[in-house]
């Protein structure tokens, strides 16, 4: 009788372990990146936020309020692809969103694969996947765990913004595809034609374009600079970057469905189809955990329009707030309060418009590439009696004709320590750094360990040079980045959900330590990549 009674007692105890585990264990995982969203931009125009979006995430979640990228150049493609496979460009290798492929001998794409097709509109719109990147994302790891039952989507205005998140092995991502279409599409890679659900949805994006308006009144946008200002480029057939904008009646002269992307109509757009996916993917619905990354790509589109300081950006967030919490609310509902975790960061942040600073007596100014390429052919030409040697230039990376080096009887330390000096002595130039001083260096400061971090072996150039701080090339309105100076590598970062402790912290963290966490929280292997580490902190 006491065997048999202390058998019971096991099993029950043992099944009641194994439900506590399995009921830890989140539903769904939702990872949301905001294109170009500066760290500030939760505290900067957080009075006018509800209570039920960032806000409520700031609240409940963790947020860790001192989060970095850890590499240069901080664009898209290598963000979304360092955020969710935990490393840097050093090993994913998406350096940047195109780059000079040295064996190719020509510009690439981070997405492009012209072995794909496109699914849901004619041309090379869906051509795209994520073959360029080296590494498994936490999605990936995630489908191998649950032997593939877990789902993956991605979804976002940009192809790179859906596809490097979800990875190799998602069930599909989505993007959208502007001009004439105003569609989302697709790639064979994943799909062989696009769900009926899509194709419904696809039918009714033209009541995204409207009249953009500001939410509140503009008098109570205090937190931006004026709305008539010599910053902004606006909107063709519009004379002034000024509110209202009548979208239907610009967007013939602004290639029709694109006239979405630098506006807030496209945030909601895309808050409206990933909670369809949720509903006719049914995430969540099941113990094998799934993922759904969601890239809000307009933010970015209109930094660059109309500057970080702009009207502009300040009702898209205030608006993206309001997606936000529709989306939490959406969750709430469909998939259960406590059967999702999600996270929220940004893919890099972006630097005021230099003129601005300018006229703030803040040391900021504009650089002419073109014209250096043209002076470094020159003066390698000069000194070494070849203007061959140079074979390409990409991302503030130089790249070097090793055949002609050859033929030239060239020694590469000699033009890597040539254009060294020579590049020190150009206007608006703060440091270089060779492929020997990268590869064999200690890196002893975080500007050279940033660097490093971006650097790829087989992919980066071999001379790079870094320009001073909000020094930009790019033209002399709207915003950029790319840069490792805090405006560009501060971004935010919140966990908020199942397993997830309610905590705020100021404790330095990095981008590639989100993967690591959330994997933690799930008892998966890492991404094969990984070079993060955990944040304790978050989890309960």
């Amino acid at each position: 009788m006491k065997k048999s009674f202390s058998l019971l007692f096991i099993i029950i105890v043992s099944n009641f372990i194994n439900a506590q585990t399995s009921s830890q264990k989140p539903k769904l995982i939702v990872g949301i990146v905001v294109d170009q969203m500066r760290y500030e931009y939760l505290h900067r125009f957080e009075k006018h936020y509800s209570n039920q979006g960032f806000k409520r995430l700031m609240q409940e979640g963790f947020f860790a309020k001192n989060t970095h990228f850890s590499y240069i150049p901080t664009y898209t493609g290598p963000g979304h692809a360092s955020i969710y496979t935990g490393t840097t460009p050093a090993n994913h290798g998406i350096i940047a969103n195109n780059w000079y492929d040295k064996f190719e001998n020509k510009s690439v794409y981070c997405v492009q694969d012209n072995n794909a097709n496109s699914i849901g509109v004619e041309g090379e719109a869906g051509q795209m996947s994520p073959h360029r990147m080296l590494n498994t994302s936490i999605a990936d790891q995630n489908r191998l765990d649950t032997q593939f039952r877990g789902q993956t989507f991605g979804v976002s205005i940009k192809d790179r913004g859906a596809i490097l998140p979800a990875g190799h092995t998602a069930n599909a991502t989505y993007w959208f595809a502007g001009g004439n279409d105003g569609k989302f599409i697709s790639s064979d890679f994943y799909i062989d034609e696009l769900p009926k659900w899509v194709k419904k949805f696809n039918k009714n994006t033209k009541q995204y374009i409207k009249t953009w308006e500001t939410l509140y009144p503009i008098e109570n946008y205090i937190e931006s600079g004026s709305d008539l200002n010599d910053y902004e480029f606006g909107f063709k057939g519009k004379s002034t970057a000024t509110f209202p904008y009548d979208l239907k009646q610009l967007k013939s002269e602004n290639n029709n469905f694109d006239i979405l992307k630098p506006t807030p109509f496209a945030n909601t757009m895309l808050t409206d189809f990933a909670e369809k996916l949720i509903k006719n993917e049914n995430l969540g619905q099941d113990d094998d955990t799934d993922f759904l990354t969601i890239s809000y790509s307009s933010t970015d589109y209109a930094g660059h329009n109309f500057g970080v300081n702009s009207k502009e950006v300040q009702d898209m967030y205030i608006r993206l707030d309001q997606n936000i919490a529709d989306l939490l609310n959406y969750l709430d509902q469909n998939v259960g309060k406590n059967n999702y975790t999600l996270f929220l960061t940004a893919d890099h942040g972006a630097v005021h418009v230099p003129n601005y600073l300018k006229e703030k007596n803040i040391p900021a100014g504009y650089f002419d590439a073109k014209k250096l390429n043209k002076a470094m052919n020159e003066f390698v030409n000069e000194k070494f009696g070849s203007s061959k040697l140079i074979e390409g230039f990409s991302n503030q990376n130089i790249f070097f004709d090793y055949e002609e080096l050859e033929e030239q009887n060239v020694e590469v330390d000699d033009l890597q320590e040539a254009l060294y000096y020579f590049l020190l002595q150009y206007d608006k130039i703060d440091r270089v750094y060779t492929r020997e001083m990268i590869e064999n260096s200690s890196h002893s400061t975080a500007f050279s360990r940033n660097v490093a971090n971006g650097f790829h072996p087989k992919r980066s150039g071999d001379v790079i040079y870094i320009l001073e701080p909000a020094v930009i090339s790019y033209p002399q309105k709207g915003s950029t980045h790319g840069s490792y100076m805090s405006y560009d590598t501060q971004v935010p970062l919140i966990f908020y959900g199942q397993g997830v402790l309610q905590k705020q912290s100021y404790q330095s963290y990095y981008i590639k330590d989100i993967a690591p966490t959330i994997v933690a929280l799930l008892g998966i292997a890492q991404p094969n990549g990984t070079t993060g580490s955990v944040i304790s902190e978050v989890l309960k």
